[in-house]
């Protein structure tokens, strides 16, 4: 199957990519040039995901939603959508950049990467089709980035003895960031994911997407919403945990 990129479209991924790779750099070089040398690449890391989550989810929710087709699995892509597409390539090529040259030994976001990238570019350049699937699964991945950014950031912030202001907003944001979270990809995710494999499986997408390509995605996106379960229950044990372990501190001390 023939590439099919428009022509507006063509110099969009090679200049997100410099753009996020620039804010890396200032992220790295000059915003968080006093952190601690073991969390300034995370630092930078999250810096750049803000960039991109929020962003792409008002981008991604213009591109769809504003498509005179209407909404469809298998529509075709519009010239917005691989806009949206391109950016979201940019972003996650240079956070895998990160990954690779501070973190190789990370295969779990290696992985993580390298099977989205797979997903957007076979959605972008292979079929030109699924858009609005893929998109969807991006809004609502990203809807809860700025908050857990921020909760990323407390959270290697929060071990430096000189900064009490971490610890602080760690904690105001752990309970409502693991709750919103929670819905999003514990409810809201599966849902959608649910529609979009049985969409696929009825032959929507006969002719222009194939069997093995959605199949594929489907198995992307179905073990990242599990690990993303998976994750979001273990911080919330861990949470239960230290909530009771203080309270039982606490009441020692009354007792004493």
């Amino acid at each position: 199957m023939s590439i099919n990129v428009g022509e507006t479209s063509v110099p969009d991924l090679p200049l997100f990519f410099t753009m996020f790779l620039i804010i890396y750099l200032i992220a790295y070089l000059i915003v968080f040039r006093n952190w601690k040398p073991q969390i300034r690449p995370e630092a930078s890391s999250c810096l750049i995901s803000i960039f991109h989550g929020t962003p792409a989810v008002f981008l991604a929710s213009r591109a769809v939603f504003s498509s005179s087709s209407g909404f469809s699995f298998s529509s075709a892509n519009t010239a917005a959508q691989n806009t949206v597409l391109d950016f979201s390539v940019a972003y996650f090529l240079t956070d895998l950049l990160h990954y690779v040259v501070f973190y190789p030994g990370d295969v779990l976001f290696i992985g993580h990467h390298l099977a989205t990238l797979f997903v957007f570019l076979t959605c972008r350049f292979l079929v030109s089709h699924g858009a609005c699937a893929i998109l969807g699964l991006l809004i609502l991945a990203e809807v809860t980035s700025a908050c857990q950014n921020a909760w990323t950031l407390a959270g290697a912030r929060k071990s430096d003895p000189e900064s009490r202001l971490a610890v602080k907003v760690y904690d105001f944001l752990s309970p409502p960031f693991y709750a919103f979270y929670s819905v999003v990809r514990g409810v809201l995710g599966p849902l959608f994911f649910g529609k979009m494999v049985a969409s696929y499986a009825r032959g929507e997408a006969d002719g222009v997407i194939p069997n093995w390509l959605w199949v594929s995605w489907a198995v992307v996106v179905g073990t990242a919403i599990t690990v993303s379960i998976l994750w979001i229950w273990n911080l919330w044990i861990e949470l239960f945990r230290e909530r009771k372990a203080k309270l039982g501190q606490e009441d020692k001390k009354k007792v004493r």
